[in-house]
């Protein structure tokens, strides 16, 4: 049996000393780093990040991942009646609360009420009235409140209030505003092409700015609001209301908004299969939604493009990185700058169309809500 001799054991009790110290010295940069990708209190996927998004969020991907869970249809293979039946990104942030014993924000001591305009409240509108529904955070004020008029996405074809009822809340408890959330009409293979939901998007506008005392709001102070499909129709809205010599909303606020009619841009063609939006989704959603491809050239579709945005208010736009529509959200905030608007722009890193109201799983929509909800704080002084 051989014994060690004694300076060797000595040697090699000093390198090992020495190894640890290293280790001791790197241990703070290196566990903060770790901490950054993995904190107990984040619900974490189960997998690895899709090849088209290397660098997706974490809890971004948790999300994705449960979406696809679901095992939707694709949705080009579905009538527009199944599509709106389909799983949603806001049913996926749910599960995944509930998987791990968390609850979603509730819109503490939010009001809700709910009421349809009048039939035909402007020419182009629907002619049964189109639902809204407020929310009015609760407490008194002296006098009235702002308000933001809000459209949710889902391409004019599927979405819901409910669906999109997260951003609402959170926007209405951050603001101190009132939020109408607009039920427009959805389109079909037969029913409510373009302009149908454009035009509801302006009655809504047109019905909360006319009826802002009955309701509360200070007429002065109404911004208007969308995610997707409903971020340009809120631009719309500011266009349609200075072509008809209407008041124009305070703010507009666009999340990762539709603005071209281009599908081949470097996003489009970096993100084509990405989830939960793709190129074959926007096609999908353009072929029941436009009367012909025509539309898409048209002024209230095609912001970047043929639009006149000169004298539009300021603007807010919050992008998504992992998104077909992240090009033509940089050059509608190049154009706004061009045409003399002022812009603020953000990118949201490893984000994914959607992101906006995950924020009870996903930290950067936390900050998106808290950045808009600044925004346009200061756009109501």
């Amino acid at each position: 049996m051989q014994h060690p001799h004694p300076a060797g054991t000595a040697r090699r009790l000093t390198r090992l000393a020495t190894f640890w110290g290293l280790a001791a010295a790197l241990a703070g940069p290196l566990a903060s780093c770790r901490s950054e990708e993995i904190e107990p209190d984040l619900i974490q996927p189960v997998g690895s990040a899709p090849s088209y998004a290397p660098d997706i969020n974490r809890q971004m991907l948790a999300v994705t991942e449960q979406f696809e869970m679901f095992g939707n249809q694709d949705l080009p293979t579905l009538t527009a009646r199944q599509a709106r039946m389909t799983h949603s990104i806001t049913d996926a942030v749910n599960l995944l609360l509930a998987k791990n014993g968390k609850t979603p924000f509730a819109g503490a001591n939010l009001v809700v009420s709910q009421f349809v305009l009048p039939k035909a409240y402007t020419a182009g509108s629907a002619p049964d009235g189109v639902p809204v529904r407020l929310y009015t955070p609760g407490g008194s004020v002296a006098g009235t409140r702002p308000a933001i008029v809000y459209y949710h996405g889902g391409g004019w074809v599927i979405g819901s209030l409910n669906v999109y009822e997260p951003s609402v809340k959170a926007l209405a408890d951050r603001t101190g505003a009132i939020v109408v959330s607009v039920d427009y009409r959805l389109a079909s293979e037969t029913m409510n092409k373009f302009p149908a939901a454009h035009e509801d998007a302006y009655a809504a506008y047109k019905w909360v700015r006319d009826n802002a005392g009955t309701l509360g709001i200070n007429p002065a102070k109404i911004a208007v609001a969308g995610e997707s499909a409903g971020g340009n129709m809120a631009a719309a809205v500011c266009i349609l209301a200075r072509e008809r010599s209407y008041p124009l909303p305070i703010h507009e606020l666009l999340v990762y908004p539709v603005a071209d009619n281009n599908l081949t841009t470097a996003s489009y063609n970096q993100y084509a299969t990405a989830v939960p939006l793709n190129r074959a989704n926007i096609q999908y959603f353009t072929g029941l939604y436009f009367n012909s491809p025509a539309d898409g050239d048209n002024r209230l579709l095609s912001l970047v493009d043929v639009a006149d945005l000169r004298g539009l208010p300021p603007t807010t736009i919050i992008a998504a990185e992992i998104d077909p529509l992240q090009t033509e959200g940089t050059l509608l905030r190049d154009k706004l700058t061009t045409a003399g608007v002022p812009v603020d722009y953000t990118l949201y890193k490893g984000t994914t169309h959607e992101f906006f109201g995950t924020y009870d799983v996903v930290p950067p929509a936390n900050d998106a809500q808290n950045h808009a909800a600044d925004r346009l704080k200061a756009a109501f002084q």
